[in-house]
């Protein structure tokens, strides 16, 4: 019960998050956005971490676990981010971000023996994705090259962003939560601050609106340091697949805060995609387990060391 709340709260955090990535974009050049998005939440989780009096990894294995999965999720998966969702609209973002469990699928069928693929699964993440290209079919609409090289680096976000999530479920369960962020953060802000100056100028010459400051304020605190910190605790709790279905309710929360925020209109879309929605989590997240625990530790002695 206690994972189904975090799973929740994450899918309203991170649903939110598109709307506040999309008001920042307007002022803030994108590399650069995401890179100082990360160097203050890591910043943040260090102090935490300092005051809980946490030891850092310290075997090799896990720093280098740490330093790709961190390049990985914040270099490649959020400076694909930022830099797409700038040419593209939020909701068309997050439907292209759905492609997250249909990766995630393939992905934890060849590094995690006891999360296979089975029909129920990939009929659940199908029929999702259904409801959420439904959602947001009148947004398909996009001309132009910098909208296909958007919509591309969406989709090229999703797999790096689900590798990143699979190999934390393989190899990086016994780090701390916020350990595991914060070094991930440490990892990944680096190559995005040195691309985003060289490209796109200093950061102190930036001007900074209220807007702006009101954006990177919420997706440091909220939507990075709370959002990982229960993401991580989330994927040691629960299988990954199920954890990464958050990508196929995020772009529902994402419309439903257009509507209270925006005054956006509801549409059939919501209702029909919703309802596919609703029945492909239930097809994944409330069928039965048909392995034990014990079956689970047998299979781990199967999983291949980086």
């Amino acid at each position: 019960m206690k994972a189904r709340v975090v799973w929740l709260i994450l899918c309203v955090i991170w649903g939110s998050t598109w709307l506040f990535i999309k008001l920042g974009l307007a002022d803030l050049p994108p590399l650069t956005f995401a890179g100082i998005r990360f160097v203050l939440a890591s910043l943040i989780l260090v102090a935490m971490i300092l005051a809980r009096g946490v030891r850092w990894p310290r075997t090799r294995h896990d720093w280098l676990v740490i330093a790709i999965v961190g390049f990985l999720q914040f270099t490649l998966n959020y400076g694909l981010v930022f830099w797409g969702e700038q040419h593209i609209s939020s909701g068309l973002a997050a439907v292209l971000q759905s492609t997250f469990p249909a990766f995630g699928l393939v992905i934890a069928h060849l590094y995690l023996p006891y999360e296979r693929m089975t029909p129920a699964k990939v009929g659940g993440v199908l029929l999702g994705v259904l409801g959420i290209i439904i959602i947001f079919s009148d947004q398909l609409h996009i001309a132009g090259h910098l909208a296909l090289f958007g919509s591309v680096a969406l989709v090229a976000s999703a797999f790096f962003g689900s590798y990143s999530n699979v190999l934390v479920k393989a190899y990086g369960t016994k780090i701390d939560p916020q350990v595991l962020a914060a070094g991930q953060m440490i990892c990944g802000f680096p190559p995005l601050l040195i691309v985003g100056i060289a490209t796109e100028g200093n950061p102190f010459h930036i001007h900074w609106t209220t807007t702006a400051l009101i954006s990177l304020a919420y997706l440091v605190v909220v939507g990075s340091v709370i959002a990982f910190g229960l993401y991580y605790w989330l994927v040691r709790h629960m299988e990954v697949t199920k954890t990464m279905l958050i990508a196929l309710v995020t772009p529902v929360v994402a419309v439903v805060l257009g509507m209270i925020v925006l005054h956006e209109r509801l549409n059939w879309r919501l209702f029909a995609g919703g309802a596919c929605i609703i029945g492909g989590l239930s097809m994944i997240v409330l069928r039965k387990r048909q392995k034990t625990v014990s079956m689970i530790q047998e299979d781990a002695d199967a999983i291949p060391k980086p």
